[in-house]
């Protein structure tokens, strides 16, 4: 198949697209490079999927309807994966504008394309920050999700919002996936487990917020990518739901997934997974909650698993070894 993703070069866009080469489909993939963390890193992802011959990237920014359209015709996709954005939920407080011009504005361009040519799946990434203030847990996607406490959740349940109402319109068959704290290899600079690494290796201290007892529901990279790369050939399709779990819209051919292994474990526990890899200890700043945080994350994966048959299950401290193992590498440490 033919696959247009965005943000090809940043972490979830990364792992995916080289996942799905090595599939052996097609992927064309844009990406703006911006300095949000370590361009060099960015390009070092691109340059490993440039070593396939189906892959072809476009360095551009999501933002120019112009360009992003002229893209989008020549790539002809079956398949759109929609990655880019302003990620980061605290530097949301700091540079807003950032989020509303990627997140909203960028991912409306996207649907004024596909109201003209829809694909046959189209896969909108969200964030299990939309589910904010709910303290039902597990969060369950038949559950509102209406009380953002960020401006990043808001821009991506905007997202959410937008891809349903083109779904009704224009017959676009969309899933949302809402991810549940991604880590593992290649990841971003700006994540608790990278910064984390960074510091203990040289020897300064972490600020572990939420005195440690904040708890997420971890989500390995390689098993997001597979409940991904599971749910491509599964496009939503106008009708009433099944099942009672599931997240179909009465109204569009659109459903919301959780991807999350639905086993939350506190901090201190990540801290404690990172601390036996390296062998060392870290100094710990032991800080309150900050503004926009969650104490806790804890996805249902119900609904995946009955879709796709699948549930994340790599385990914390694999996973955790697995990042510290290409740090070392990447960074010759």
């Amino acid at each position: 198949m033919r696959f247009l993703i965005t943000g090809t070069a940043g972490f979830v866009g990364f792992n995916l697209a080289k996942r799905l080469l090595a599939d052996g489909h097609e992927v064309q993939g844009i990406d703006a490079l911006t300095p949000y963390y370590d361009v060099e890193l960015k390009k070092k992802r691109h340059g490993i999927l440039a070593g396939s011959n189906r892959f072809t990237a476009h360095i551009a920014n999501i933002e120019d309807a112009k360009k992003f359209e002229a893209i989008h015709a020549g790539a002809n996709p079956d398949v759109i994966v929609h990655l880019a954005a302003q990620a980061g939920v605290r530097y949301s407080l700091e540079n807003p504008e950032a989020y509303v011009r990627s997140n909203v504005d960028g991912t409306f361009n996207l649907l004024e394309i596909m109201r003209r040519k829809p694909p046959k799946h189209y896969i909108f990434a969200s964030t299990s920050s939309v589910y904010g203030a709910n303290k039902k847990m597990p969060f369950v996607e038949t559950e509102r999700a209406d009380h953002p406490l960020t401006l990043y959740a808001a821009t991506k349940k905007a997202g959410e919002l937008m891809a349903h109402s083109y779904s009704h319109l224009f017959a676009i068959p969309t899933t949302a996936v809402r991810f549940f704290t991604v880590y593992g290899p290649w990841g971003r600079p700006d994540m608790a487990l990278f910064k984390f690494t960074d510091a203990i290796l040289k020897d300064k201290p972490i600020d572990v917020y939420g005195e440690g007892r904040m708890s997420r529901d971890f989500t390995f990279i390689d098993d997001l990518v597979e409940a991904i790369a599971r749910l491509v050939p599964l496009p939503p399709e106008l009708g009433a739901a099944s099942d009672p779990i599931d997240s179909l819209s009465p109204a569009a051919a659109f459903r919301v997934v959780n991807i999350g292994g639905g086993s939350p474990i506190e901090l201190t526990r990540f801290v404690e997974a990172i601390e036996a890899k390296l062998g060392k200890k870290a100094i710990r700043n032991m800080m309150p909650m900050q503004p926009g945080d969650v104490r806790d994350t804890f996805a249902s994966a119900d609904l995946l698993e009955k879709l796709t048959g699948y549930r994340p299950s790599t385990p914390v401290e694999e996973g955790v070894a697995k990042f510290v193992d290409w740090y070392r590498d990447y960074f010759r440490v």
